[in-house]
């Protein structure tokens, strides 16, 4: 049985304000900020085609399979706030399958150090080295998983209702019910005398538990993209009567590295419109070549993403929202080949932002950041 999932439903008269507003804002606009929001970062999230996997998957860490064989490794992790910050030292990647009961990943961590200390399910386990997988299977930036594992195949799954900047919450009681999750270390653990090549994550990911926040309840079908990404957190590192400690320094607000697929363009991993977009495929892996697209609506969410990180500068700038879009400079919010004329709907203490989408449809995002898409 699945379990409800909260909605949220904007409520009370709107004030209603098409193309650049009105105006009625009294106060002047804030100087924007692209840098604070990662907004200055172009929008191109990485894309991947999952394929099929033609026989069973024995999730052992060690990828011998003939269907991990042929499947395509994802592009190199790059520092989580895009390709202007320092390159990684060590080199990460993945790849994924998928079949009629489960999502299948896995990933390739090169580290000279492989150490692991929390053996306790749900701890905060990025306190250690860690690989991180991000499912939004909407693409409305709510109802999300996020499951994280260390060298010694700890996990920590949860579901968020919404980002933390739009005040979460995160359910970590939440499970990925029938999660089987395997690591291999190239080398030895927790053995500073020596040098590791890395270690490899493999996990399968059931839709059974996954379908739960699904577009209609259910597992994906081929031609379905959601959105997904790869978080790696690595730690530097110091030996202390031959054991690996930590050496922090204390000075920076991220002393650890955060590697990741598709870039953020800030140190938060929670900013779901940024995550990379994954399309599901019924071929089997080697046999067919599919070039996954950003879709129409993804930029226009894109651009309505942008409004609402200006409504939350306007909005610690003034204590209320903006009523109008001129005064979020709305004008110069431009999509590449195509028109974009939002429309802006207020009251006191909410708004919602819409715009036309592609074949007739209608794409909107309100104050608590969800994004979707209606054909009314």
């Amino acid at each position: 049985m699945k379990r409800a999932l909260p909605s949220m439903l904007l409520a009370g008269v709107f004030l209603l304000l098409v193309g650049g507003g009105c105006g009625g804002d009294s106060d002047s606009a804030p100087q924007w900020s692209p840098a604070a929001t990662g907004s200055d970062l172009p929008f191109a999230p990485r894309t991947y085609a999952i394929h099929r996997a033609a026989a069973p998957i024995d999730v052992d860490g060690r990828l011998v399979e003939a269907d991990w064989a042929a499947a395509p490794w994802t592009a190199d992790f790059v520092d989580i706030r895009g390709p202007d910050a320092p390159t990684p030292r060590y080199r990460t990647r993945a790849k994924m399958l998928w079949d009629d009961e489960a999502l299948y990943v896995a990933a390739q961590l090169e580290e000279p150090n492989v150490w692991g200390t929390l053996t306790q399910r749900d701890t905060v386990v990025y306190y250690d080295d860690d690989f991180e997988v991000f499912i939004d299977p909407t693409g409305t930036t709510h109802n999300y998983y996020e499951v994280e594992v260390n060298a010694l195949e700890t996990v920590w799954d949860l579901m968020l209702l919404s980002p933390y900047r739009d005040g979460g919450p995160a359910i970590d009681a939440w499970d990925v019910r029938g999660i089987k999750v395997a690591v291999h270390v190239d080398g030895t653990l927790n053995d500073p005398s020596d040098t590791d090549e890395g270690w490899t994550v493999e996990m399968r990911l059931p839709w059974s538990a996954l379908e739960e926040a699904a577009p209609e309840g259910r597992p994906p079908q081929a031609g379905d993209q959601w959105r997904l990404n790869f978080s790696r957190v690595d730690w530097p590192l110091t030996v202390q009567n031959g054991r690996y400690k930590k050496d922090l320094d204390t000075t920076k607000a991220h002393p650890e590295s955060n590697w990741v697929w598709s870039p953020q363009g800030v140190i938060d991993m929670h900013r779901p419109e940024r995550w990379g977009i994954v399309q599901f495929v019924d071929a089997p892996a080697g046999t067919d070549t599919v070039n996954v697209q950003v879709p129409p609506t993804a930029r226009i969410k894109w651009a309505l993403r942008r409004l609402y990180y200006r409504q939350r500068q306007y909005h610690d700038s003034t204590g209320h929202y903006a009523s109008s879009l001129s005064a979020l400079d709305a004008a110069d919010v431009k999509i590449q080949g195509r028109p974009f004329t939002p429309t802006l709907q207020t009251t006191q203490s909410m708004y919602e932002i819409t715009a036309l989408g592609a074949r007739g449809t209608t794409v909107h995002i309100r104050s608590d950041g969800k994004t979707w898409t209606s054909t009314e």
